[in-house]
């Protein structure tokens, strides 16, 4: 019997496109006088704008204003971005590694596992085990969670933490004391996943309370954080987001209209501006399933505009009333998810197992109560960083921040900083490290170095 032969495809056919007409990426710094462009012309494909913003927003970029346009399957970008100072971008290596990362190289499996960014499960500190958490937020949760794992002999290297009305979701990097590896053992995982499950129902029985989740996927920390509160459906708040929680100033003003003349549904959010807004309503939307075709972002002062023109995957526009009310209150709760007006904690200390546990009871015995945190390790560096209030909501009082001097001043370097869009805040900042202090995008100098 004739052998049947199937015609050969080339499994780089689908990348043909890309080979042909590689992604071309100009660093500019003469065109403005006070900032940088950054122009990224490629052949479109889907979720290439979010894979930019994310990049720009991993290297704490400031994106001041940016145009986008992906009509015709060209993608077009250009984006007016500054350092957290204000500054042009100036540094050769930051540069260079801009590039690479959103050039030709950068589009390859290979290239993107060099990228700094913070991923699940694979990412620069090495080999770890990803846990994910989700469930209802309580004062001293996160010091629980942090207890279980150091009892248990796990160092958690890297972690974000998010609360959302009154819901919680954690991303931890964690590895094995002994081996500084990933946890390979599937009885330490299962008593690890019952102990955190157990901490995470609190008094509840209902198991849909809170889940725990083991990954090793690629998937950006952020994007994660913001796909598991929207599967958790924490837009739908049922009124339970007070006024402490978001300031009158930070409450965003949403409208979805259509535009009949190219066809295309209109977003326009215009809210207090922060660091990384177009990347959380970007990835919001993208999550959503939307496509952007075009984009018009700017900064007004303290304030952002943003205009998006979407459409559904399957080339739908917003119709109905309910589906536009959707949008607006999931880009609502994006834009929520990463507020913190009030008092930031930065703690440096030498990285040891139990340090998290250490610091997250120190916070619940002097009453206070953890809306953000941030924790990263840097060789023996362990950088933490928690937004917090009292148990109540309300602002942290100047004792309560003396006494967590005394405590933990004698260990590990602390920085307290406040609210800087409020001038008494900055009267007011107490600064014995602030010529120093540790941001999260300082540790690109070590990556690059």
């Amino acid at each position: 019997m004739a052998k049947v032969c199937w015609p050969y495809f080339d499994p780089e056919y689908e990348n043909l496109s890309v080979r042909i007409n590689p992604p071309r990426v100009s660093v500019d710094n003469t065109s403005c006088s006070d900032c940088t462009l950054i122009k990224v012309d490629s052949v479109n494909k889907p979720g290439i704008l979010l894979e930019v913003v994310q990049i720009l927003s991993d290297l704490d970029f400031i994106i001041t204003k940016a145009y986008v346009s992906s009509d015709g399957g060209w993608f077009m970008d250009v984006f007016h971005v500054t350092d957290q100072q204000g500054k042009k971008i100036t540094d050769g290596k930051t540069i260079d590694y801009i590039e690479r990362v959103l050039g030709p190289k950068g589009h390859t499996t290979d290239g993107m596992k060099d990228c700094p960014g913070k991923r699940v499960g694979v990412h620069s500190f090495g080999n770890h085990t990803a846990i994910e958490l989700i469930g209802r937020d309580r004062p001293g949760l996160l010091s629980e969670i942090s207890a279980v794992l150091a009892n248990l002999h796990f160092n958690v290297t890297v972690a974000e933490v998010w609360t959302h009305n009154r819901r919680i979701a954690c991303v931890l990097y964690v590895n094995d004391n002994t081996t500084s590896g990933s946890v390979d053992d599937p009885n330490r995982l299962s008593i690890m996943e019952e102990q955190l499950k157990h901490i995470m129902r609190g008094c509840e029985d209902d198991d849909n309370v809170a889940r725990t989740s083991f990954s090793m996927g690629f998937t950006h920390i952020d994007r994660r954080l913001h796909q598991m509160l929207f599967a958790d459906r924490d837009y739908e708040g049922g009124g339970v987001t007070t006024e402490v929680d978001y300031p009158p100033s930070f409450k965003p003003k949403i409208t979805v209209e259509r535009c009949e003349e190219k066809g295309y549904s209109v977003v326009t959010v215009r809210c207090k501006d922060r660091a990384k807004l177009m990347f959380d309503i970007v990835c919001t939307l993208t999550d959503m399933q939307y496509v952007v075709f075009h984009a018009n972002i700017s900064s007004n002062g303290p304030y952002a505009s943003q205009e998006y023109f979407i459409r559904h995957m399957d080339g739908c526009t917003l119709d109905t009333e309910g589906e536009k009310e959707r949008v607006v209150k999931c880009l609502e709760a994006a834009i929520h998810r990463r507020v913190s007006e009030g008092l930031s904690l930065e703690l440096c200390a030498k990285d040891r197992v139990g340090l998290l546990s250490e610091v997250t009871r120190i916070l619940r015995e002097n009453g206070l109560s953890v809306r953000r945190a941030g924790v990263s390790t840097v060789g023996e560096k362990a950088v933490n960083v928690f937004y917090v209030r009292d148990a109540y909501g309300n602002p942290v009082d100047a004792k309560t921040i003396e006494a967590l001097r005394k405590e933990i001043g004698q260990t590990m370097m602390l920085n307290v900083k406040k609210d800087p869009s409020s001038t008494k805040a900055r009267e007011a900042e107490t600064s014995g490290w602030a010529k120093t202090s540790f941001f999260f995008g300082n540790l690109l100098e070590k990556f690059l170095a």
